[in-house]
């Protein structure tokens, strides 16, 4: 009853800061009291515009580079964004169950867990409108330690689900409300994810690149595609060749730097433009 009695008051409080700036601060204290969290990440994503970080309560000291490039481009990699855009969730999502096979091997997971030192994750999608394009990601995370989530604290945090996205929708409901002559920035960056290297690979060895940037094995990819282990790492090989690259690194570096330096992209491949830079 104690615990149901502090749960209660949290929820109150929360309320209170319903449309005010302190709201995020007061959802992130919710969430721990609910579960031991060493870190609560909020991301807003406007329809057409990039994603907005709304609250990061722990931040690591290299946070300000690691949120630029996640910003700038990063963020299209991300197993929850996907699952948000592409396969449509909604709801409460332990990290496991919607990042691919491999994951945890990517550059992506390497550079924004390993580095911030994140070693768990869960967290909510809560769409807001259109389905995939306007839409809070909430972020639960644990740094290094030994123990992960639970199964009890994942219980938890997917029971009140239909709490979070009631209070998210009454606080973001109005996020950004941009006139459709607004420039879909989104729709730029996803455009130039799936136009990279298209220049140089060929169709097949441009999947390969699509897929590893996403995290997925080669085992994965095989599956995906119905064809050998050896066949994909033929085409990655090939690829890395005619990209003049050596590792999985240098291959997301080169996807993000060139992002990082479009401007006025009107489409096709975005490595065009940097290379010639």
């Amino acid at each position: 009853m104690a615990f149901l009695s502090e749960f209660s008051t949290e929820v109150a409080n929360v309320l209170i800061h319903s449309g005010k700036e302190s709201f995020p601060e007061a959802l992130a204290n919710l969430f721990k009291k609910l579960v031991p969290a060493d870190n609560v990440m909020i991301i807003a994503y406007p329809r057409r515009k990039l994603p907005q970080i709304e609250y990061n309560d722990v931040p690591p000291d290299n946070r300000r580079s690691t949120a630029d490039k996640f910003i700038a481009g990063a963020f299209l990699l991300d197993p929850y964004y996907l699952a948000a855009t592409k396969h449509k969730k909604n709801g409460f999502y332990y990290l496991h169950e919607i990042a691919p096979s491999g994951f945890k091997e990517s550059e992506y997971f390497k550079t924004y867990f390993t580095l911030t030192g994140l070693s768990d994750e869960c967290g909510y999608l809560i769409q807001l409108e259109e389905v995939g394009r306007k839409f809070i990601n909430i972020s639960i995370g644990q740094f290094d330690t030994v123990e992960k989530f639970s199964e009890k604290n994942l219980q938890n945090l997917a029971a009140v689900s239909p709490l979070i996205e009631a209070l998210v929708k009454s606080h973001w409901q109005n996020l950004e409300v941009e006139p459709e002559t607004t420039l879909d920035l989104r729709e730029q960056l996803e455009t130039a994810l799936t136009s990279f290297g298209t220049s140089i690979l060929t169709e097949r060895e441009n999947q390969m690149v699509q897929m590893i940037l996403q995290g997925y094995s080669s085992k994965a990819i095989a599956d995906r595609f119905s064809i050998s282990v050896e066949t994909v790492k033929l085409h990655r090989k090939n690829a890395y060749a005619k990209l003049d690259l050596g590792t999985q690194g240098e291959l997301f570096n080169l996807f993000i730097n060139s992002l990082m330096n479009m401007e006025n992209y009107e489409g096709g491949d975005p490595l065009v433009t940097y290379l010639s830079n």
